[in-house]
């Protein structure tokens, strides 16, 4: 059994004794802790925190425990039921609530769960407040409320509804012309959330043909839920038989989405991001944020349409944080996590579907065709173990002397930029392990960076 503690949430797998895996007593702790540090800290007079799932099978269980243990410290509960992360983001703030607990494991096996803890915007938790629902847990410095203070809870089933009205509003979105495109599209939504709303997002902008792969939102994933080519073979295959135009691949909180072109080759979750980026500043000049392990074609698109970019540290906070810093308007993550402020500060695949399917119907192109408009790279993921007695901080201080010479960021690990690619080291928080993403015009080229700093490493470490 597994419990990972983290600032931006708990998730463990499901069973196990207390503290070893996500179990009832466990999520007790947490969502009290949590509830704990949004009395102190919220800015606003509303009691209420809004509870959305995934259709996990393990996602009612959990679901019942953390709206029991909020009604018992006094929150008002707003039970969404199934909904998207996106959607339980725009909930929050649509509710004007004090937060938002979203009850999902991600692109996590069928076997996990977790909480991931949303302010009153809607957005997760910063580093400081994340760390102090920790503290809090750790220490059970909470204190339930007494008979007469207990919350009440409501429950709205229509947030996926509303969710998609919101995108049909933005200026962006063109449904008439995507109904004009007269588009076929497969989608593969693994048996979650995506399965409610997905097709009903693409009935609304007047998709009338869709092929459906795993709609059913049981929690029985069919397949390795990531969405990464590996993974999206079945797709592929449909695709490759001339079913449909495009294909869109979500993991089962629906943050993140894959296109494939429709000869079923990917598109690249590298690229999500790039071709609705291209899309927006065309329409909407700007600058753009995606973190340091993303593709440098964000980048250069960015600077083709006059704009700036930013690279923020890992993780989706860091970005919305960078993207406010810099008034983007638009950023995100090379996992396919489109964010758009214009909705709002979540990777949302609802959002980048709209806003791809419109970029398409106006370049008239197919969906490989406007691949090829975009700078090639490719990117190598590699990792090196090392003994937990050597000092992974000092190591990543060697390589950024070494590599003085070259544009270098370190505020996350180290990233050494090539006038041909790039190097990202970072460390686990969790084991001693160094991740080490490269990118460049060519396989070799970007497996070249990698083994080169590998062996610059193990020198260092006398491995």
């Amino acid at each position: 059994m597994t419990l990972i503690k983290s600032i931006s949430g708990i998730r463990g797998t499901i069973g196990g004794t207390s503290g070893e895996g996500l179990n009832p007593l466990d999520i007790v702790r947490f969502t009290a802790a949590y509830a704990t540090q949004i009395k102190a800290t919220k800015k606003t007079d509303s009691t209420k925190i809004v509870v959305g799932r995934d259709a996990r099978i393990s996602g009612e269980m959990v679901n019942q425990v953390v709206i029991g243990t909020l009604l018992g410290m006094g929150f008002d509960v707003v039970n969404i039921g199934l909904a998207s992360t996106p959607t339980t983001e725009l909930a929050v703030t649509m509710e004007k609530a004090a937060g938002g607990i979203i009850l999902t494991a991600s692109h996590n096996p069928k076997q996990w769960n977790a909480l991931k803890l949303l302010n009153e915007k809607g957005e997760f938790l910063n580093a400081v407040e994340g760390e102090n629902v920790l503290k809090i847990a750790a220490e059970e410095s909470f204190i339930f409320s007494e008979v007469d203070c207990l919350g009440k809870l409501t429950e709205d089933f229509s947030y996926t509804k509303k969710h998609i009205e919101s995108v049909l509003a933005l200026k962006l979105v063109d449904v008439e012309a995507i109904k004009a495109a007269d588009f076929s599209v497969a989608i593969d939504c693994v048996n979650s959330v995506g399965g409610i709303a997905i097709p009903e997002l693409l009935n609304a902008l007047g998709v009338t043909k869709i092929e459906k792969l795993y709609c059913e939102p049981n929690g029985h994933f069919p397949h390795n839920p990531e969405p990464l080519p590996e993974h999206l073979t079945e797709i592929s295959s449909v695709m490759k038989q001339g079913k449909a135009d495009v294909g869109f691949v979500v993991d089962p909180d629906v943050d993140r989405l894959a296109i494939i072109c429709e000869d079923g080759s990917m598109f690249g979750e590298e690229y999500t991001l790039v071709s609705i980026a291209d899309y927006v500043l065309q329409h909407t000049p700007g600058n753009t944020v995606s973190n340091l392990s993303s593709t440098r074609a964000l980048r250069d698109v960015t600077l083709n349409h006059g704009g700036k970019y930013t690279a923020a540290a890992v993780g989706e906070v860091n970005v919305v944080t960078a993207m406010k810093a810099t008034n983007a308007i638009i950023g995100g993550e090379g996992n396919g996590g489109v964010i758009y402020p214009e909705s709002h500060y979540g990777r949302d695949s609802l959002v980048g579907i709209a806003l791809f399917l419109t970029h398409l119907a106006k370049s008239k192109l197919k969906v490989s065709e406007l691949r090829k408009t975009y700078p090639e790279y490719y990117i190598s993921k590699n990792k090196i173990q090392l003994t937990p007695a050597i000092d992974v901080d000092a190591i990543l201080i060697a390589i950024k002397g070494i590599y003085k010479q070259y544009e270098v960021n370190d505020i996350d690990g180290v990233k050494i930029d090539f006038p041909t690619g790039w190097v990202h080291l970072r460390k686990s928080n969790t084991e001693p392990i160094i991740r080490i993403y490269s990118e460049s015009g060519t396989p070799e080229q970007a497996d070249g960076f990698a083994k080169a700093i590998i062996t610059e490493i193990k020198h260092i470490a006398n491995i």
